[in-house]
């Protein structure tokens, strides 16, 4: 029980840490000793009834207090030395475990530093350690404070960001769409009006429908007013959905790449693909998800058919009630539709709301085809294992974007094809009847549908075989995007386009004047879906590839690659909007490269260039369309022949 109160401890931190007043304030500098060593001095005020921890201990997880900074060229020389002696103190938070703690007041905290290599100018430094009153009990993370370097070199890769010579309203050929993206919101509101279609069918939401549509009719004081109620009710499920994404518009004007932060990071991947394993062991069978019955019984007890306010909360009471079937098919909604902004995650969330609004309207305004919906029963349960089996592919969906993003080579395209194929086998298996669940009987009667489904699922699974392969075949070309890339294989196949320089736009932009080329670019990335189907089924096309090989210096940057940059590379850069960011990461710079001159975030977007670095014509975005893509191709070199 100690272990895991300190651990919620540990995960409540970030919360503390924003909502309590700071335990210290801090000043850094750096003296210099000679060419390639500094001492880094932090002075720190220690405030009234706080104590810092000064020591390192493994069993609670608490670090002693030390600076901190990103930059692998600089390395410590020694300990920490901190002029303050230590008091030791029973600590109440830890059962009264003699800790030693600086008190409040003055300390100083000095560090040896080794530089390899040039010293920068600057070094932005932090404080980490653990601070309590004996009441709170907070990490410190101050943020961070830039030192300045005495004979240091300014750094060298403040590479630019912004284009001087390109007019996105005026390219020298108007081909090409202005306004690449915009158009697959309704693409995103029809994917989110099928999950919610799907949603419908889980046991969460299914049995809901007559039972609260009845509910509707049976106590309204006549028909007008039941329809009406029901219509409001489907109204509400509809509006909760979509106010659901209104913060990510908040802080979509914060940083406009915010979003393919969120969908391409690693640990949010890793999170979600555990979350899926969890659903799905559950779906299968093996336990039940519920949210706290106090939570739902609170929204619950303020819902009635008195007020618009109750129905309201009758409909709250469903949204929260059903989030254990409808959370798996959100979080994937969440991931799949960030990277394009918040207004496609709008468009997914009021699609999914309107599919799971539509029937109780509509039943409310037509009861009699109540007699017609299908009872609850066996075929639920059904329905719920057949979405643990999606949800357990989809979960290492998951797990390769963080993998892709990180570059640790877990899931090359094989082995996940590979997954796929065992978890399509064990589906075909169950609709059969030759795989048994729990809840499933042996001699249980299976029924001709499924029978139908199971071998739907057999020939899907007889179709991932030749990606198994090193041969043209295993290009699965109607799964394009959910696997690893084709180059991203243990037979170290090809795209059939390879970019001649990858992550370096400077080099492209060299060889293109020398080769007398224009440059496409490539926004792509490595957890992009439409960035792999445009990569396996159009560039891979003769009419594409020819033209691309032999008339372009194709140049693909990454925006999702969490590679940090090396850490002379590394810099602030300061938007229009005044909003400094840090380009840390090979990512982090080419997503503000994107953003900044080409004012578009969403990937794939491909963009040519002359070498002179004028726009030849409108960007696009995910072109699926081989001949359109083709026809702007040639627009480009038209526009570079005529520059």
């Amino acid at each position: 029980m100690k272990r895991f109160v300190n651990g919620l401890l540990f995960l409540l931190f970030p919360v503390l840490a924003f909502t309590q007043s700071q335990p210290l304030q801090w000043q850094v500098k750096a003296d210099k000793i000679n060419d390639s060593s500094y001492n880094l001095s932090a002075q720190i005020t220690i405030q009234p009834n706080w104590h810092v921890y000064a020591e390192t201990d493994a069993d609670i997880g608490i670090d002693a207090l030390q600076l901190t900074w990103d930059n692998e060229n600089i390395i410590p020389d020694g300990n920490p030395v901190v002029s303050a002696a230590k008091t030791i103190i029973s600590d109440p938070l830890f059962d009264n475990k003699k800790m030693p703690v600086y008190p409040s007041g003055q300390i100083s905290l000095t560090q040896k530093i080794i530089v390899r290599g040039t010293a920068p100018v600057t070094l932005k430094t932090g404080l980490k350690g653990f601070a309590s009153s004996n009441l709170e009990f907070v990490p410190i993370d101050e943020p961070w404070q830039a030192v300045f370097f005495e004979g240091g070199v300014e750094q060298s890769s403040k590479d630019k960001i912004k284009l001087t010579a390109v007019d996105l309203k005026n390219p020298v050929q108007p081909c090409g769409d202005a306004h690449a993206g915009d158009k697959h919101i309704w693409i995103v509101f029809l994917l989110g009006l099928g999950g919610g279609f799907i949603a419908l069918l889980t046991p969460c939401v299914f049995p809901m429908i007559p039972v609260t549509v009845s509910f509707f009719t049976n106590r309204a004081p006549g028909k007008s007013r039941a329809v009406k109620n029901g219509i409001l009710y489907g109204f509400f499920i509809f509006l909760i959905y979509v106010l659901a994404s209104l913060p990510f518009h908040l802080i979509g004007n914060v940083q406009p790449e915010i979003f393919n932060n969120i969908s391409t990071n690693a640990w949010l991947n890793i999170f979600f693909f555990i979350v899926f394993i969890i659903f799905a062991i559950s779906f299968f069978g093996y336990f039940e998800i519920t949210l706290p019955s106090g939570f739902a019984g609170k929204v619950d007890a303020k819902s009635g058919l008195g007020s618009a306010s109750g129905i309201f909360f009758m409909a709250l009471t469903l949204v929260i009630v059903s989030f254990s079937c409808t959370g798996v098919i959100l979080g994937t909604l969440l991931v799949g539709t960030a990277s394009d902004g918040a207004w496609s995650l709008t468009a997914g969330m009021a699609g999914f709301g309107t599919a799971l609004a539509l029937p109780f309207a509509l039943f409310a305004i037509f009861p009699n085809w109540l007699k017609s919906l299908p009872k609850s029963g066996g075929w639920l349960d059904t329905v719920k294992k057949i979405l643990a089996f999606v949800e357990l592919a989809l979960a290492f969906k998951f797990l390769s974007n963080a993998d892709l993003v990180e570059h640790w080579g877990l899931l090359k395209r094989e082995v996940f094809i590979g997954i796929w194929l065992l978890i399509s086998l064990g589906l075909a298996l169950y609709l059969f009847g030759w795989l048994r669940l729990p809840h499933d009987y042996k001699g249980q009667k299976i029924s001709a549908g499924r029978k139908m489904l199971g071998g739907i699922t057999f020939l899907f699974a007889l179709y991932l075989v030749p990606g198994l392969s090193n041969t043209p075949y295993a290009n699965l070309k109607l799964l394009s995007g959910f696997p690893p890339p084709l180059s991203y294989s243990l037979y170290h196949n090809d795209k059939g386009v390879e970019a001649v320089v990858i992550n370096d736009y400077d080099k492209a932009v060299q060889l293109s004047k020398e080769q007398n080329k224009p440059l496409l670019i490539d926004f792509t990335g490595w957890a992009c879906v439409n960035c792999r189907r445009m990569e396996e089924q159009v560039w891979t096309q003769p009419e594409i590839s020819s033209i691309i090989n032999e008339n372009f210096i194709l140049v693909s940057l990454y925006v999702d690659d969490r590679k940090k940059l090396p850490a002379n590379e590394r810099f602030t850069y300061k938007p229009a909007n005044g909003n400094e960011k840090e380009i840390i990461t090979v990512g982090d710079k080419w997503a503000t490269f994107q953003s900044e001159n080409f004012s578009q975030v969403t990937q794939p977007l491909y963009v040519i260039l002359s070498p002179e670095e004028k726009l030849m014509t409108h960007p696009v975005g995910y072109t699926p369309d081989v001949k359109k893509y083709q026809d702007w191709l040639n627009c480009g070199l038209k526009a570079f022949g005529a520059k």
